[in-house]
């Protein structure tokens, strides 16, 4: 198994300055064949990967790009892989075309293989370095864990970061249980468990709103940032990570199914009214760390069709209500008499949808009718249940 390592780390005067030129060639190389790559398509001719390697031979044989050859080769080649990742990724119809890097906006980050890095008794110096780098060794490495990958990185705080690719990087998966959970994703509530529990949605970029706008005001009366913007904004994304980090955790821990709704966030993000706190509540996220924990742990993680109507089903009687608007919070079926919370019921009907399409291998669609007979209102496809 692979598993990254991310930790903190504080270079000297000599490593920043070596690594910030290491990140613009990385640029300059990345914009360079992407632009030969595009005049390329407009001739309708084919560059390979091969070919952009032989231009960045050229290219450092020139006088005016000379300067290329005075950080190490590595990561110039792995820009080049990562172009011709993205190219594909374009090919296949799993991204828009690539797009130049920007010196501003663009992440800055340099990518080492095992030949370009040397780590020796806790300690890694890449390429060009004399000493090595001063990490923060926040959690050990595994034991037998090896490196194969260094990704060096720089956000728009100013800080620094090193994560590590590792094979061998085995995990130990969680003790069986017979425990099974509902999560269904919202907004007053982050999610809310078919056991009735409602884990409150922290909205830490609605607490840090009012200081956000006061330094984004200052920015804009002054010639050059200071990075107060950046830090504000690296503490809200730090805040939500560590709360969604210790929360699907939980989740992993205490069930072995965990049973989700299959969202399109990209989708809702164009309802400009709910957009701000969607971004905010980072549901694609939380799917994302459950995925790959339950993975990592032994777990089983369902995601119910999107058009499975949790929210109108009484988890009951299993009657199909005919109109559930978005300020409906509580509920009482016509059928039964049963008094829902809107929030509780629809994690409820998901968990158990969610076990009947593990046992069963199929699908979970919306439901056309009730068991007994009855003919229920179709579903409404061109907007999603919620």
């Amino acid at each position: 198994m692979k598993r990254a390592y991310r930790y903190r780390f504080y270079p000297s005067d000599a490593q920043a300055a070596e690594l910030s030129r290491t990140f613009g060639c990385v640029r300059k190389v990345y914009n360079l064949a992407l632009a030969a790559r595009t005049e390329a398509c407009a001739r309708k001719e084919r560059v390979t990967y091969n070919a952009t390697s032989a231009m960045l031979t050229g290219w450092k044989k020139t006088e005016e790009l000379a300067y290329l050859s005075e950080v190490s080769c590595v990561p110039l080649q792995q820009c080049l892989r990562h172009l011709r990742r993205a190219f594909v990724n374009f090919w296949e119809k799993r991204a828009k075309y690539p797009r130049f890097k920007s010196r501003k906006k663009s992440r800055r980050s340099a990518e080492y293989t095992s030949s370009a890095f040397r780590y020796r008794n806790g300690t890694v110096t890449p390429a060009k370095m004399k000493d090595p780098l001063h990490i923060v060794w926040s959690r050990p490495l595994p034991e037998g864990a090896v490196p194969t990958t260094l990704t060096v990185s720089q956000d728009a705080a100013g800080r620094w970061f090193v994560a590590m690719m590792c094979e061998n990087a085995s995990v130990k998966p969680l003790p069986t249980t017979d425990a099974a959970v509902g999560d269904d994703a919202g907004i007053t509530s982050l999610v809310t468990l078919s056991t009735g529990e409602k884990v409150t949605n922290p909205k830490f970029e609605r607490r840090d709103r009012v200081r956000l706008a006061k330094a984004q005001r200052e920015l804009s009366r002054k010639a050059r940032g200071d990075g107060k913007v950046a830090k504000i904004h690296a503490r809200i994304a730090d805040r939500r990570q560590d709360h969604l980090h210790k929360l699907t955790t939980r989740l992993v821990r205490e069930n072995q199914t965990i049973v989700i709704e299959d969202l399109t966030v990209r989708t809702m993000l164009k309802n400009h009214t709910l957009a701000r706190a969607i971004s905010d509540a980072s549901w694609s996220t939380l799917r994302g760390m459950l995925e790959y924990k339950s993975a990592w742990y032994g777990r089983d993680l369902v995601a119910v069709d999107r058009w499975f109507p949790s929210s109108k089903l009484c988890s009951n009687c299993v009657t199909l209500a005919v109109k559930m608007p978005l300020n409906v919070r509580t509920w009482t079926c016509g059928v039964c008499g049963t008094t829902h919370d809107r929030d509780v019921n629809a994690a409820i009907n998901l968990k158990a949808a969610g076990l009947a399409a593990s046992v069963c291998g199929a699908g979970v669609r919306p439901q056309r009718s009730t068991p007994g007979g009855r003919s229920a209102t179709k579903q409404n496809t061109s907007q999603r249940e919620p």
